[in-house]
Order: C-alpha cells, then sequence, then structure tokens
C-alpha cells in the first residue's frame, strides 16, 4: 500500500486539530506497529454518544502528544504503513481500545471487511468461459442501493445482468422523495458502500441531493449505466420450468416487451410505494393534497397554511425545514414519536475534519467503524423484554427504562415554556417501539408561534380545510399526508408467477410476507428479493450494510450454481419454514411484540414481518456464504 499525503505537511498540521484522537490513534499503529497507542495514557474512555466527543476523554497534553506523533509521522517523504489488515485478534484489540468497551470477538472478521482491510466480494475457484457466463442473466428489478451493491458484485464476478427502473434515473427512494429536509437518519460514513472511491460528505448527515448525487458517482465508477435501462417497468414475470428461466413482461417507451432471464431479483425493497391515507370529503378540498414521497420541485409553500398528516421520520424532516416560511404549519398526530437529541445533525463537516477523511490513511476507516458502531448492534440489549421487569406499561427492561427518563428529560427541556406540548409530545409506550427517529430540531419547532400540533382526530376534508372531531375546522392551502408506504406488498407487487402458477401475492396473503434470509422463497427458484421480509434494519444500522450482505449471499449462490453447473435453486419448504420460526420466536422477546405496541413493522395479525431480529453481525454471518443443501437443486 503506498501511503502519499496529496499536500504538505502544512496542510496536515492545520487540519489535524479537528481530528478525532480515536481515529488517530488507530491511524498511528497501522502506520508504526507500535501497540504502545491502545494502551493509557492514550487509550480513549468510553462515550456512547451518537456524536462522541473528538477529544476521546484524553488529557489535552497526551492529544498534542499524538497529534505532534501523526504530523512526524508524515513530515519526511511517504512512509509505508507497518500493518494494512490487522487480522482478527489485533483488530479485536483497536476495536476495545477505539471504544473504550468490549467488543465481542464474531465482530473481527466482519469488521475487516467493512473498513476494506479483506475483500468482501465472492470469488471464483476458477473464472468459467464466457460462452457459460453468458447463459446466467440476472434481472434486477429497481435501481436504488440494493440494486447497486448487487450490480457491482456480479460486475466484479462478469455475471451479465441488466437493472431495469420504472423512473427516469436510478436512486429509488433517494430519486423519489424529494420533500424539503429528506435526507438520511444514519451517518453518511456508514450510510455507504464499503468498496468503491470515498465520498467527500460535506454533513455528517447528508440532505437527499448529496446522496443522490453518490449513488451517480457509484454507479457511473462500476459501469453500471450501460447495464440499465429507465423509463422501463417490469409488469410481470412467470417461471418457465422446461427452459428454467424466468420470462418476464417489460413495459417500455416504445411498447410490451419479453425479456428472459436465468435469475430474477427484486431489488424495490419495502418502502417504495406511497400508502396515502383518505379522508371524507378530500374531493371537496380545494388547494393541494399529495403524498410526502410524491412531492415534486414546482410545489411553493411560501406564505402558504400548511397541514401535515403524520409524525414519523418524514414530517420529523419536512416540518422544520418549512415552518420560516409558510404562514403557518399544522402538524396532526395521531401518536406521539420518541427522537434521540443528536448534536451535529445539522452541522457542516469543517474543512479540516474533510482533509483528514479524504487524505489521511485509514482514518476514515475508522471513523466508519466508529459510525456503525455507535448506529449498529448497541441498542439491540435494550429492545429485549425482560420477563422479570415490573414496569412493563412504560419500559421493556431497566435499560430501555434508563433510556426513557433521559429522552423524557430532552423533550421536557426542549418543551420546558409550553406545558400544553408536553402532554402531547411524551409518548406513553416504551422507547424505540417504533422507527427509531431522530430530533433535528422538531420539539423546538413546535414551539413556534406559526406552528401548531394538533392531537385530536381528524372527522373530515372540507372545503377550505380540515374538521377535526372536536368540531373545529382548520383552513389550509396544502395538506401533506405523510402516512409512510404499503410495506407488506414488497416484491409481491410485481406480479411474479412461480412453479405451479403460484403467484407470489397469494403466497404473501393477508399481510404476511415470509423468505428464508428474507431473501428466498419456496415455489419462486432463482428468485431473490433485496430487502424482503424480516430483513429490514429496525435497532439501527444501514440498508446499504444490509444490501451488501445480500448481495454477497446471491453472488456465492451464483457462483456455486455456475461452477457445479446447477440450473435452478429453490429454498426447500421446511429450511424456510424452520427459519421463518426462529425469527418469531426471537421477535416475542423484543419490543415490536409488546402489548398493544402498534408499528408498521406488524401486520393486521400482529406477527412482525419487515423488521430483522437479528443483531447485524449474526444476519452477515448467516448470509456470508451460501449452503445450496438448503435448496432443492435442478441441474443443467
Amino acid at each position: 500500500m503506498n501511503v502519499e499525503l496529496p499536500r504538505s505537511s502544512l496542510d496536515l498540521s492545520s487540519a489535524i486539530a479537528e481530528a478525532d484522537i480515536r481515529c488517530l490513534l488507530m491511524v498511528l499503529l497501522h502506520m508504526t506497529g507500535d501497540q504502545r497507542w491502545l494502551e493509557p495514557p492514550y487509550k480513549p474512555k468510553r462515550d456512547v454518544r451518537l456524536i462522541p466527543d473528538p477529544d476521546a476523554g484524553v488529557p489535552a497534553e497526551i492529544h498534542d502528544e499524538i497529534r505532534a506523533a501523526v504530523v512526524k509521522l508524515f513530515a519526511h517523504g511517504n512512509p509505508q504503513p507497518v500493518i494494512t489488515d490487522p487480522g482478527d485478534d489485533l483488530i479485536l484489540k483497536m476495536m476495545r481500545a477505539c471504544l473504550g468497551e468490549n467488543v465481542a470477538p464474531e465482530y473481527a472478521p466482519l469488521m475487516r471487511e467493512e473498513m476494506g482491510f479483506v475483500p468482501r466480494e465472492a470469488r471464483w475457484s476458477r473464472r468459467p468461459p464466457d460462452r457459460t457466463l453468458a447463459q446466467h442473466h440476472v434481472l434486477i428489478v429497481g435501481a436504488g442501493v440494493c440494486a447497486i451493491a448487487l450490480a457491482v458484485a456480479l460486475g466484479h464476478l462478469g455475471i451479465p445482468y441488466t437493472i431495469v427502473e420504472k423512473n427516469a434515473e436510478l436512486g429509488g427512494t433517494w430519486y423519489v422523495n424529494r420533500y424539503p429536509g429528506c435526507g438520511v437518519d444514519t451517518p453518511n460514513h456508514s450510510y455507504s458502500y464499503s468498496f468503491g472511491s470515498r465520498n467527500a460528505w460535506t454533513r455528517y448527515f447528508c440532505q437527499r441531493e448529496e446522496l443522490l448525487d453518490y449513488l451517480k458517482n457509484v454507479a457511473a465508477e462500476h459501469g453500471i449505466r450501460e447495464h440499465l435501462r429507465l423509463n422501463t417497468q417490469l409488469t410481470s414475470s412467470r417461471w418457465d420450468d422446461s427452459k428454467r428461466r424466468w420470462i418476464s413482461t417489460l413495459e417500455t417507451k416504445d411498447g410490451e416487451e419479453t425479456f428472459e432471464s436465468t435469475v430474477l431479483v427484486s431489488a424495490i425493497g419495502q418502502l417504495n410505494d406511497p400508502s396515502r391515507a383518505h379522508f371524507t370529503g378530500e374531493e371537496n378540498f380545494r388547494g393541494l393534497i399529495l403524498h410526502s414521497a410524491l412531492w415534486s420541485d414546482g410545489i411553493k409553500l411560501n406564505g402558504k397554511r400548511v397541514a401535515v398528516i403524520g409524525t414519523g421520520a418524514t414530517s420529523m424532516q419536512l416540518v422544520p425545514s418549512i415552518a420560516d416560511r409558510v404562514a403557518s404549519v399544522t402538524v396532526f398526530q395521531r401518536t406521539a414519536q420518541w427522537a434521540r437529541p443528536v448534536n451535529g445533525y445539522s452541522d457542516p463537516i469543517t474543512e479540516g475534519a474533510r482533509w483528514l477523511l479524504a487524505h489521511l490513511p485509514f482514518y476514515v476507516q475508522w471513523y466508519r467503524f466508529n459510525m456503525f458502531w455507535r448506529y449498529g448492534d448497541g441498542l439491540l440489549p435494550f429492545l429485549r423484554k425482560d420477563p422479570a421487569w415490573p414496569h412493563p406499561d412504560r419500559a421493556v427492561n431497566k435499560g430501555n427504562d434508563r433510556h426513557r427518563e433521559e429522552l423524557t428529560s430532552f423533550i421536557l427541556s426542549e418543551l420546558k415554556d409550553r406545558p400544553d406540548l408536553i402532554e402531547k409530545c411524551v409518548p406513553t409506550y416504551p422507547p424505540y417501539g417504533k422507527r427509531i427517529l431522530l430530533d433535528n430540531g422538531w420539539f423546538k419547532t413546535l414551539t413556534k408561534p406559526n406552528v401548531e400540533l394538533v392531537s385530536e382526530g381528524i372527522d373530515r376534508f372540507t372545503r377550505d380545510g380540515i374538521l377535526s372531531v372536536h368540531g373545529t375546522e382548520r383552513p389550509f392551502d396544502v395538506i401533506v399526508v405523510a402516512t409512510g408506504f404499503k410495506v407488506t406488498e414488497m416484491a409481491a407487487r410485481l406480479d411474479i408467477t412461480g412453479r405451479d402458477g403460484v403467484n407470489l401475492r397469494d403466497k404473501w396473503a393477508n399481510d404476511n410476507p415470509t423468505a428464508y434470509l428474507g431473501l428466498t422463497v419456496p415455489d419462486f427458484p432463482n428468485l431473490f428479493c433485496m430487502l424482503g421480509p424480516n430483513s429490514g434494519p429496525a435497532h439501527g444500522g444501514s440498508v446499504i450494510f444490509q444490501s451488501e450482505c445480500q448481495s454477497r449471499y446471491i453472488s456465492t449462490c451464483l457462483v456455486e450454481m455456475i461452477e457445479r453447473g446447477i440450473a435452478a435453486i429453490d429454498v426447500r419448504q421446511d429450511v424456510h419454514d424452520d427459519y421463518v420460526r426462529k425469527v418469531d420466536v426471537e421477535h416475542e422477546a423484543m419490543i415490536w411484540t409488546h402489548p398493544g405496541m402498534t408499528t408498521y413493522y406488524r401486520n393486521k395479525s400482529g406477527r412482525v414481518f419487515s423488521a430483522m431480529p437479528w443483531r447485524f453481525v449474526d444476519y452477515w454471518a448467516m448470509t456470508h456464504d451460501a449452503d445450496l443443501d438448503r435448496y432443492h437443486l435442478t441441474e443443467a
């Protein structure tokens, strides 16, 4: 590995004042091999905050020594690192020192991949000839983050693929959603791929436009566009057992066409089809009604009276973004939401920090690790029910109750002058029982004189606005319905028919989709559903991490199929059923099945069908290498 800082040490000297001490210590170990940097007095103190103090609890004189050591390393020439891949044992020591806490050994191989020290992609034992690969075309439906991850993996293997996307551009949810304030609620350095060029993020939590540009750049870097067909919609697909192919019908600007592929992948995810609540009298409303996911650039809100229905993640981003430029905004709330405070949510990344992330060897990898860990599995123990806990009405365990106290104190501090809002804004259910939300000024925004929070129900829409169940009519110019998505449909809305004429919509009847590892379904050979049932991250983490786990699994399936001369794989029913039973048992111990809890993670029967119950490290291990013994195999 050649290490070369692109500018003089003066740039490093000025930038290093803005460095995170944790990351600098790891840089020193990589460059020198000296493990004293993991020990006192250099060892960081534990900091559980989502955005930790960059000084890491280390005395000022030690900061100076660490920074001076890094500057000195690069003062003359370009040194070679002593350690590039630390291996499992050393990286475990490094992670524990970096965080100031215990890290389980199973995270070592995962994080070596995640930080790029070892390759993640599947590999051939011996690459097949191109004529063999040409017979295994993959059709990917949707061009969001999952499709991009899989496309990169297939491209490295030389497996031919085509992506069809109904919209005019790639990006999936980040192309479709364009409401004001739309952005990530996971730090960019975790919500980004482990591969490819590092992006020069301008914020720790970027807005939608910056993320969409990033996805376009990844696609360009890996030559994905030449495999991408935009404005092309899959309207149906059926498995042909005699051909051992998926026969798909595509709707294009030039009409309908048939497309054959060995493998079919749904990469449309879970949150893609808007679910707009409808209200009596809405046809009479004279203003504009729209779902937040159907926002267009031509919508003008300045000086308008705006209603927002819903208080989920979209509303928490939208309302603070428009409050200062509208005449008024009224939020109709069905359920109060817990929201975690995050210092620096809207802050830009300073010039010095951006320089370090872009240029200082190993710095960005360890910064990424810190973000992965803080938004990863650490929260999961607080979401597990404790049968002996005496207060299940307010929390599911002692730690969860402590989080409740902290989150409640935050709400009270934000709304201290508005007791009327406190009553409406403190939830009655345990923290994290619904999707985890981040506060970006939400509670402060509710205190503004032109903002109203309405907790009474809606009776009907009128000609001029909304009438509440208590008889109060409020006039509006624009009504934004932010009521989520049709989560239960997933791949079933693509009209996919498997063996013996079984349609996926019928297989997943009663809003109850199931799949082995969230990916494969019995009687649907060579079909993979990315971000399918019970694979959505709910306790933190990143959809992009899930997409890489799943693309690795799909790739290893294809490598083994091609090398062994297998035409089709169909997951065994007993394997599928056993996995679903384990998922359900695990969920029975988790917060999302708490009595009285309502969340879009559950279907109308109360089963959790969307969220993943596993730690991220567990799901990574489950999906790392395919075991085709779990499938019925059809030889070529």
